[in-house]
């Protein structure tokens, strides 16, 4: 995902470079040549990541990161100076950064740390919506459902939000098992503290323990310092693990020691640190069969599955997707700057009878695009046709090739053909506003420029 990154720094070949890399990356860059206009810049817009030199001539890179913290505490910085010790990039991390990088540094190490940088800044902004989003309203606000198989799912969670109780929640892919992880988090004491989550399929099996666990300074080579784990991070929070079933075994037994003794060991350390965190876990997987197929402990299974919480598919509760599906409607032009758009009692019929695979999240994406592709204001079945939904899925189905090797070159096509359709209508609903069109499809105007380029679009 793309970024507004703001790098502040005295030397023109540095932050020609970081231009360069930045917006290769796709990321918007602003420029500022020293202190005092990284703060001007800084005052005057919203930045997901500040890059600071340490060493500026008119205003020092602590200073510049102290002021920018007074301003807004949660702000993403990163360090970087040719200027290399211990004391001064763990002064700027004491201070408030979130990291820091060394002169002269390597493309790829400036890139990943950008991406984890604003990846906390993401988090961060979920953090705040979901907040301000549950302040004032009932008790699990952002799930929507009145069937009665969600009241049962409501009941459980009222019960158990503000425990200490480890949840596991099973359901689906797209049931929203993150979003109920996240409700519980709010609705508890704990609310307070960031809410952190982990897919468990996402790290690779070689980096868990220290993504997990921490590192110690000197643990490996190019551990040149030590590193909380992601259940250090959660203390005092919750700490969720989507797709639980798909941990290493080997791993299961560190996740069963922090579950029973409340502690765990940094790679490279020999003494044992205490966490108070709340463990909320999510499969799509049938864990039980895991356990009896000897790949998922039994003991780990009975510490996750204290209270088991079960999300139903959109197919188990109909009923409710006429409510979601305005919610979606209108959450989808509010967030791409439209006016609210209701839908045609067709496409809401075709909607309920759709096959919907991918649940809740397939029915949300198919009505942010429906509501992106729509000229009038009612959305009609024929503003469906682009989802497999209802009459139109035949359609889909029809250009799916027999042969596997057709797969690929099909589904490059299909996407191509999507993409060109959807900047086109939402470049027209601009009037050619680039800039406004590139907001609305939540890219950077840059990216956009060059999606235009690469499919050869005329506007």
């Amino acid at each position: 995902m793309s970024g507004r990154v703001l790098v502040a720094d005295d030397e023109p070949h540095v932050r020609r470079v970081l231009e360069v890399m930045l917006n290769q990356a796709g990321h918007e860059v602003f420029l500022a040549p020293g202190g005092v206009k990284a703060l001007e810049l800084f005052a005057a817009d919203i930045f997901d990541l500040v890059i600071l030199d340490l060493r500026m001539p008119d205003m020092d890179g602590l200073t510049v990161l102290e002021k920018i913290k007074e301003q807004e505490p949660e702000q993403t910085v990163v360090m970087i100076t040719a200027y290399a010790s211990l004391e001064t990039g763990l002064m700027a991390m004491k201070q408030g950064a979130f990291d820091y990088i060394t002169k002269p540094f390597k493309e790829e190490e400036i890139l990943v740390l950008v991406e984890k940088a604003l990846e906390r800044s993401r988090m961060l902004a979920d953090n705040r919506k979901l907040r301000s989003e549950v302040q004032g309203r009932w008790d699990f606000g952002h799930i929507i459902g009145e069937s009665p198989a969600m009241q049962k799912v409501f009941s459980v969670m009222r019960k158990v939000a503000d425990t200490r109780a480890t949840v596991l929640i099973q359901g689906e892919s797209g049931t929203g098992k993150e979003l109920a992880a996240r409700a519980l988090h709010y609705n508890s004491s704990r609310r307070h503290r960031p809410f952190v989550a982990v897919n468990c399929a996402a790290i690779p099996a070689n980096l868990l323990e220290s993504e997990f666990f921490g590192v110690a300074r000197g643990a490996f080579t190019g551990a040149d310092r030590s590193r909380q784990g992601l259940m250090e991070q959660a203390h005092g929070s919750t700490l969720f693990l989507d797709e639980v079933g798909e941990l290493p075994f080997e791993m299961q037994a560190g996740l069963l020691r922090v579950l029973q003794e409340g502690e765990i060991r940094r790679v490279g350390e020999t003494r044992f640190r205490k966490v108070d965190l709340r463990i909320v876990a999510a499969t799509n997987r049938d864990i039980k069969k895991a356990v009896d197929q000897g790949i998922f402990r039994e003991d780990l299974y009975y510490r996750l599955n204290v209270v088991p919480l079960i999300l139903p598919s959109l197919r188990e509760r109909k009923e409710d997707i006429p409510l979601l599906a305005r919610h979606f409607c209108l959450k989808a032009a509010k967030a791409h700057g439209l006016p609210p758009k209701g839908l045609s009692a067709d496409a809401m019929d075709a909607l309920v009878e759709a096959p919907m695979k991918g649940n809740v999240r397939e029915l949300e994406n198919c009505l942010e695009l429906a509501v992106l592709m729509s000229e009038a204001g009612e959305i009609g079945l024929e503003d469906l046709s682009l989802r497999q939904t209802g009459k139109n899925s035949g359609l889909i189905r029809a250009v799916v090739p027999e042969k596997e090797e057709d797969l690929k070159k099909v589904l490059m096509l299909v996407t191509q053909s999507a993409e060109v359709q959807i900047i086109e209508r939402v470049l027209a609903h601009t009037k050619g506003n680039r800039t406004r069109a590139a907001r609305r499809l939540g890219i950077s105007r840059r990216a956009l420029l060059n999606k235009i380029k690469a499919h050869g679009l005329k506007v």
